[in-house]
């Protein structure tokens, strides 16, 4: 069965930031791929985790890569672009999973969204 990505996710969406550090954890693991992981499991479109090189947050402590500080701890954001409905239905347990950080959420409009195709994917092995 043929699923048209492109169809079921074109128009106006919901883009969900979500600002956390690169060390925070939860349940054992790394906080984003948490968060990347429960994002799957509940069917999101998709979420890409981008480490940022400088940042402050709530308690205005600036994180930078450029520091002499070994425990860095980055920003990471991790975004997701979906439906309204289905990010709102993942916000309670994302409150829940992150201890200190900080989510947004505003309006997309997607032009494009499409999986490579299996004879691609063969073609450039």
């Amino acid at each position: 069965m043929s699923i048209d990505l492109h169809q079921q996710l074109a128009g106006e969406r919901t883009l969900m930031r979500i600002y956390v550090g690169e060390g925070d954890r939860y349940g054992g693991k790394v906080l984003f791929s948490a968060i990347v992981d429960l994002l799957r499991q509940r069917g999101l479109a998709g979420a890409s985790v981008m480490q940022c090189i400088m940042g402050y947050g709530a308690t205005r402590s600036l994180h930078s890569y450029m520091s002499d500080v070994p425990a860095l701890d980055l920003p990471v954001v991790i975004e997701c672009v979906d439906s309204e409905e289905h990010i709102q239905a993942v916000l309670p347990a994302l409150d829940e999973m992150i201890g200190a950080g900080l989510i947004t959420l505003e309006r997309a409009m997607v032009i494009t969204y499409r999986a490579h195709h299996e004879e691609q994917k063969a073609g450039e092995a």
